[in-house]
Order: C-alpha cells, then sequence, then structure tokens
C-alpha cells in the first residue's frame, strides 16, 4: 500500500476479507470491528479493494468537510439509485454540483417558511382523527401514522394545488404505497417506475403555464437554471423529483415515530415539549410572527436527542478517488470508507450513558458546542442534507400542536427493534395510548 505521506500511518484492522451491507450483522461487525481496533479500521473488501471503518468524529468530519473533492459515493448506493434514479442523494461530481446549485434555493429559510401554513394544516388533519381515538380509549400506530402525515406533508409541499386535482383525481393516494409497504425491494421500483407517467403529465401542464396559486418546491424546481442559463430536462426533474419524495417522506416519518416512542416513555420531557409549544397557541398561531420557531429549544433538543439516538440513516460510504491521509491515517485509493452515524453517536468514548434519552446534552450546558459534536445524522459538509431545516420546521410544529392536545402513553415495554435496512426504522410499529391533555 502506498502512504499518503511519510508520517501517515496504516490503520490496524483484521486477516481476511470483511464484507459491509446495509443489514443486520454488519451493525455487529462494525461494532466489533471498533471493539477490537479502535475507531479507524482497515481491512479487506471484496472485490480485491481495501476497505475503512471511521469511527473517530475529527476523521470523519475532516473526510466530510474538508476532503470531500477526493471522494465519491460509495458502495450501497447502487439501491438507491434504483429506487430515486440518479437524483441529489446519489449523484457525485459536476452532476451532483450543478443539481445541488439549481435546488439549493428553494431550500432557503425563506422559502421554507412559505410553507409553515401548510405544516400547521396536515398537523390539524392528524388532531381531529386523534381525538376519536382518544375518545374510544383506543391505541394508534404511530409509525403508520407518521408515515400518513409525511407523505402528505411532502407531496402537498411539492405539488400544491395538483396534490387535489392530479395526484388524487382517481379517489386515492397512487404513492400511499410508500407509507405503508416499509420493504424497499424491486417491487416498489417497479411501482415507482409507473408514476412516472402520471408526473410527466403534471410538469407538461406545469410548462405549459397552468402554474400553481401557492409556493411549492415544483414551481422552484421548474424554474431553476444552471450557469450556462439550462434547466432541469423532463429526465433530470423526474429523479429530482422521486428523490424529494422518498427522502423527504422518509427521514421525518422515521424521526417522528421514534420521538413519538420517546417522549412516551420520558413523560418529563414530554411535558416540558408542550410548555413550551404552549407560548405558539394551539393552532400555532405564534408561527406568523415568529417563522423560524426560536422559541423552542427544548423541541430541538428532543429531536437532537432522537436523531442521535436514531439516526435515518445508519451506514453509509464513500469511496476514495485517491490516496488519502486524514488525522495521521492513510486511506488506499479506491477504498470503500464506511461511517456510521448510529455506531459513533452511541460510542461511550463520546456521549455519556450513549443509550439513554437526555434532550439537556444539545442544551447550552451540553458536553459540546455545536459545531464540534460528535454528530452527523444528516451527514456534514456540502452534502449535507438540503432539507434538514425544512424537516426540523415540519417537526417542531407537529409535536408542538399535538403534545398541547395529547399525552401518548405507552401499551408496553419492550422495544420495538430496529429495522436495519437504507434507512432506520423500528422492526415493529410502535403502538402508543393517546391521552387528551384537557
Amino acid at each position: 500500500m502506498n502512504l499518503a505521506n511519510s508520517n501517515s500511518q496504516q490503520a490496524p484492522g483484521p486477516e481476511g476479507v470483511v464484507s459491509i451491507n446495509v443489514e443486520p450483522a454488519s451493525l455487529k461487525t462494525l461494532r466489533d470491528l471498533q471493539a477490537r481496533y479502535g475507531n479507524v479500521v482497515e481491512f479487506e473488501a471484496p472485490g480485491d479493494r481495501r476497505g475503512m471503518f471511521i469511527n473517530d468524529p475529527a476523521c470523519v468530519r475532516r473526510l466530510l468537510v474538508r476532503h470531500h473533492p477526493k471522494y465519491r459515493k460509495g458502495r450501497g448506493f447502487e439501491r438507491v439509485e434504483m429506487l430515486l434514479g440518479n437524483g441529489l442523494i446519489v449523484s457525485d461530481g459536476d452532476v451532483w454540483r450543478r443539481s445541488r446549485t439549481m435546488i439549493q434555493p428553494a431550500f432557503s429559510r425563506q422559502n421554507v417558511h412559505q410553507l409553515e401554513a401548510l405544516m400547521i394544516d396536515c398537523t390539524k388533519h392528524k388532531l381531529a382523527a386523534w381525538q376519536s381515538v382518544a375518545a374510544a380509549g383506543e391505541v394508534l400506530n404511530v409509525t403508520q401514522e407518521m408515515s400518513d402525515f409525511a407523505l402528505e406533508l411532502i407531496l402537498r409541499a411539492i405539488f400544491s394545488d395538483d396534490y387535489e386535482t392530479r395526484i388524487l383525481s382517481g379517489g386515492e393516494n397512487p404513492f400511499a404505497f410508500l407509507s405503508q409497504d416499509a420493504t424497499r425491494d424491486l417491487s416498489v421500483v417497479l411501482k415507482l417506475r409507473q408514476l412516472r407517467e402520471l408526473l410527466l403529465d403534471i410538469i407538461a401542464s406545469r410548462r405549459a403555464g397552468h402554474a400553481s396559486n401557492s409556493y411549492d418546491f415544483l414551481s422552484m424546481y421548474l424554474t431553476a437554471v444552471d450557469k450556462q442559463g439550462q434547466a432541469f430536462s423532463d429526465r433530470e426533474l423526474l429523479d429530482e423529483l422521486m428523490t424529494l419524495i422518498v427522502a423527504g417522506y422518509e427521514t421525518s416519518a422515521g424521526t417522528l415515530n421514534w420521538a413519538w416512542y420517546l417522549l412516551a416513555h420520558h413523560p418529563e420531557a414530554a411535558d416540558k415539549l408542550q410548555a413550551e409549544a404552549a407560548a405558539y397557541g394551539t393552532a400555532f398561531e405564534g408561527a406568523a410572527d415568529d417563522p423560524a420557531l426560536t422559541g423552542l429549544n427544548w423541541s430541538q433538543q428532543v429531536l437532537d436527542e432522537t436523531l442521535r439516538l436514531y439516526p435515518p440513516v445508519w451506514l453509509f460510504s464513500r469511496r476514495s478517488l485517491e490516496s488519502d491521509e486524514i488525522e495521521g491515517y492513510a486511506i488506499p485509493a479506491n477504498a470503500d470508507v464506511y461511517l456510521s452515524p448510529f455506531i459513533l453517536q452511541r460510542s461511550s468514548e463520546f456521549w455519556s450513558d450513549p443509550d439513554s434519552f437526555k434532550p439537556e446534552r444539545f442544551g447550552p450546558d451540553g458536553p459540546y458546542q455545536k459545531g464540534d459534536r460528535p454528530f452527523f445524522p444528516f451527514s456534514l459538509g456540502p452534502r449535507r442534507c438540503l432539507g434538514e431545516y425544512f424537516s426540523f420546521l415540519e417537526m417542531k410544529i407537529h409535536l408542538g400542536m399535538l403534545s398541547q392536545q395529547f399525552r401518548l402513553l405507552p401499551v408496553t415495554e419492550q422495544h420495538p427493534g430496529l429495522d436495519l435496512g437504507i434507512n432506520l426504522r423500528s422492526l415493529s410499529d410502535i403502538q402508543l395510548k393517546p391521552e387528551l391533555r384537557h
């Protein structure tokens, strides 16, 4: 192996081939590697190439931020590409830079604030349904509820008027299978491809001048141009829309699912969140004067702690384009580099009592300043999730409005388990009992 420079060292590691995939066995493998060899491990990977597992916060930050041009998306993203096409999550190089530059304005704070009324409206739909369940003394399938909520919101945020007139024109939501079936196999790929004609019809109508009456993401995507003044082609637009629908929905749905679970098992944290949200009113009318929701500090801490314990993507990878050196360790060219927010954010070396739910970790008296936390649930650097701000506003409004009306109570002390696929989900649906606060 050629070391990146004379001062770098080869990381320790095992003999023999180590195969890493998005599956439960790989979580055990990576934890075993960390326990035996430390936070930077090198090994032989399938395909006659080298592999590395990096669990050191400084190394992770350096790789994702300062050294990002030396890496591209790694092993495992071919499955995502089958689902989403060559959208922002999957693309690399010039294609990725062009797309990100074109899409970024849609997610500016000023533009996202225009969607807050929609976030409130989608939450109101759940309010009425939960009141009926609470009155009957029944149990909520919170996993399904969060999936339905997040899917409706992202579709309405993308298509606005066309959601009612075109998406639901057949009486049912053709995207509903995304929230009803958690599998992400070839059958889902085929179902998504069948929806492309519907999306192309909507795109053609918008291009023909049938604009939406309100702000939506599709309008921004259609008017976006690159440095040469070129807009997205229909194929490019389809890939970006599929990426936004699936990734935008799954991140929020999964995080809210875990947040309600944690709040149900920590009622004091739930009561504190409710008291903080009350300042915005039961219909969150206070958001009109404070669209950034700057008063919801505890809510932000709850969400950050939820994301520390249950990051939406538990494992991702990069492939080195050239030999590199990070924090004294040599990284060979063409190596598969694995990073796990789930493992790093639960490492006792970096977080005390790491498996416990303690939102105060992210408060002003917490162990780290904001920019120094060993915490990267939305990645870091230029590839950090563009929709992060949208997602946080959506989740704060949802939790804030519903927590003022309901306590959610556990119906079992048993943990729902982890579904370690492309996204980190609960293995079994989370069931909670809503109780009216008033």
